[in-house]
């Protein structure tokens, strides 16, 4: 990597008196943006390009009550745009059957799902075979007084196809 040892500065000080810029036109030896006040667009200049000289550009004259019609066309739009807030409705909080599935046991057990929150396990895994783990699951979905019948048979029911589905693909070979 190759240090240069001398760098020379591009910019010079430049003392613009109002003679000098209203008489000559600007040369740029490097290429520029400019945004045209009355237009909206953008336009680069090449190095070659000559600036007008601020003589050719048109005189405006604003008084306050011009200025403040001016600003109140540019802030009112032509057509109006509703703007709203969009509110997700709040999700209650549900119970879900979490599985294990092994080739010589199934686990199953019960988190309860908070949205915004996360997840918290309500119980252990009670695995089949070894153990009767929709027996287990039965007890502690009616030790929950705040689980409905309802939804203890719908948990219920989904762990019976749950551990038949097992049973049934053979993997219970012990």
């Amino acid at each position: 990597m190759a240090i240069q040892p001398k760098i020379k500065s591009s910019l010079k000080p430049v003392n613009l008196t109002s003679q000098t810029l209203f008489l000559k036109p600007l040369k740029i030896s490097t290429p520029f943006i400019s945004f045209q006040p009355k237009s909206s667009y953008l336009s680069i200049h090449s190095p070659a390009t000559t600036l007008k000289t601020i003589q050719d550009l048109p005189k405006l004259k604003l008084s306050a009550s011009a200025a403040d019609s001016i600003l109140s066309q540019e802030v009112s739009p032509t057509h109006k745009e509703k703007l709203g807030v969009v509110v997700k409705p709040m999700e209650k909080p549900r119970i879900v059957l979490k599985l294990i599935w092994m080739e010589k046991a199934i686990g199953v057990g019960l988190d309860q799902v908070i949205p915004g929150f996360g997840t918290i396990p309500l119980s252990p895994y009670y695995f089949w075979p070894k153990e009767d783990a929709w027996e287990q699951l039965k007890v502690l979905l009616e030790s929950k007084p705040w689980i409905s019948q309802k939804q203890m048979h719908i948990l219920l029911n989904q762990a019976t196809d749950i551990i038949n589905l097992w049973q049934d693909s053979g993997c219970n070979s012990l």
